[in-house]
């Protein structure tokens, strides 16, 4: 329950704090609202619409409503998707907004103390250490390779734990060891000719749980022509913390990241994971009132690509890939596709593969209802979301799903497990999936 007090100071923050131009940007054309599955969802409720919650920033920075439970609920629900940016007539920075407001409300709200808790370990504890995120790692390892898993299932001590969190410890890939994580050069050649010089951001759950789709991505990168820088100094991208709130720590994971890259002289800095890439890309918004910061942001930022538009840059489709006869899908990363701007590159690739048939998903570009931790924190809504994800999925008759983000590819492993279909579907990240099509000439 937000006190009068707090309501006082967060009333003062969106007032102060929130751009009250791209508030009135907002043209209520409603263009926005099929876009939104929140909105979609609540049964076409307003308050849980790009155009809905706008409006609601808008009352509570002229101070007409208050900064209730209500307002603070439709902020929560809303999945940070930004599908509605792309359609948007005016523009308007939807995600930007979010995040202020969100900061706004955590920053001046004081959580129960399990909340708090959580948060701290969360957000200061765990992701911004990449040791931590792999002993952690290493510990679930140990926990899949012992046989404790087993007895786990065979016990029934899971079925202690809600439905959604029970069925995804089932679809967990196969983690790696410390010792398989802590194996990697930090500079890498490709194996012919050398055609760019670029950086590679490794993230967390990606160089942990997803190492293998990591060791892929960098063998592709080698075999199109790349000499690999990885830093080690990099960390979380500030994601996580970002879209939860945490807006002073994730400048400050920001400023160590380009403090990691900057002076490495490449041409573009990689990332596999569209959530990562999203954010990295706005890094100069999020330094933007920073003197010291903002340039050197900015020049980060203009780096960044996503690998499946630097292998297309560089012709890999070129190569000989092939797969036996399978029918492929796609299902967009939101942030790859809504902020970064890429969605014809991975599907280029996929359908150079000779022997597949590629089929489109029906609504590809709309959110599988993983959004980071959104399906732990928003079951329910989550999983409708992904009720009608499977549908459209179900509808292409695909045997292979492909994607390009890790949220995305547990979500989707999460459906086919819930529809029964484990056996039939695969779910792969693209750059797994072409190293696999690669044929050496």
């Amino acid at each position: 329950m937000t006190t009068p007090e707090e309501k006082q100071k967060i009333q003062e923050a969106f007032h102060q704090r929130v751009d009250d131009d791209e508030l009135l940007n907002c043209m209520r054309c409603g263009f926005c609202l099929p876009k939104c599955p929140t909105y979609i969802e609540s049964g076409y409720k307003e308050s849980h619409s790009p155009r809905g919650r706008i409006a609601l920033m808008k009352a509570v920075s002229d101070g007409l409503i208050e900064p209730d439970e209500d307002v603070e609920r439709s902020l929560e629900l809303c999945l940070g998707c930004r599908a509605c940016e792309p359609v948007c007539p005016s523009g308007v920075p939807y995600g930007h907004l979010l995040e202020e407001v969100r900061d706004i409300i955590n920053q001046n709200k004081k959580f129960p103390f399990k909340t708090r808790v959580l948060r701290k370990i969360v957000f200061d504890h765990v992701f911004p250490h990449h040791h931590r995120i792999k002993t952690l790692t290493n510990l679930l390892s140990y926990y899949q390779s012992t046989g404790m898993q087993n007895i786990m299932h065979k016990t029934g001590v899971l079925n202690m734990f809600p439905d959604t969190l029970a069925t995804m410890e089932k679809v967990l890939p196969q983690a790696p060891n410390k010792k398989k994580m802590n194996k990697r050069e930090t500079i890498m050649t490709p194996v012919n000719t050398k055609k760019k010089r670029v950086a590679f951001f490794t993230g967390c759950l990606m160089d942990s749980l997803f190492r293998e789709t990591n060791d892929a991505t960098l063998e592709l990168l080698k075999i199109a022509g790349c000499e690999i820088v990885i830093p080690d100094q990099q960390v979380c991208c500030g994601a996580l913390h970002g879209h939860s709130g945490e807006k002073e720590r994730a400048r400050d994971l920001a400023k160590k990241n380009i403090k990691a890259f900057e002076a490495l002289n490449v041409d573009y800095i990689l990332t596999n994971a569209g959530g990562c890439g999203a954010f990295l890309s706005d890094y100069d918004h999020l330094l933007k009132e920073d003197e010291e910061w903002s340039g050197r942001a900015k020049k980060l930022s203009n780096k960044i690509i996503d690998f499946s538009s630097i292998l297309v840059a560089l012709d890999f489709h070129q190569n000989h890939l092939f797969l036996h006869q399978q029918v492929i899908t796609y299902q967009d990363s939101c942030h790859l596709r809504n902020v970064l701007g890429i969605k014809d590159a991975p599907r280029r690739l996929i359908k150079a593969i000779d022997h597949i048939t590629f089929q489109e998903m029906k609504d590809a570009d709309t959110c599988c209802g993983s959004a980071g931790i959104y399906n732990i924190t928003e079951s329910e809504m989550s999983m409708k979301i992904l009720d009608k994800k499977m549908i459209n999925t179900k509808a292409t008759h695909a045997t292979t799903i492909v994607t390009s983000n890790p949220g995305c590819l547990l979500q989707m492993k999460l459906g086919v497990e819930r529809e029964g279909m484990a056996d039939k579907v695969r779910i792969v990240h693209l750059a797994d999936l072409l190293l696999e099509a690669y044929q050496p000439n």
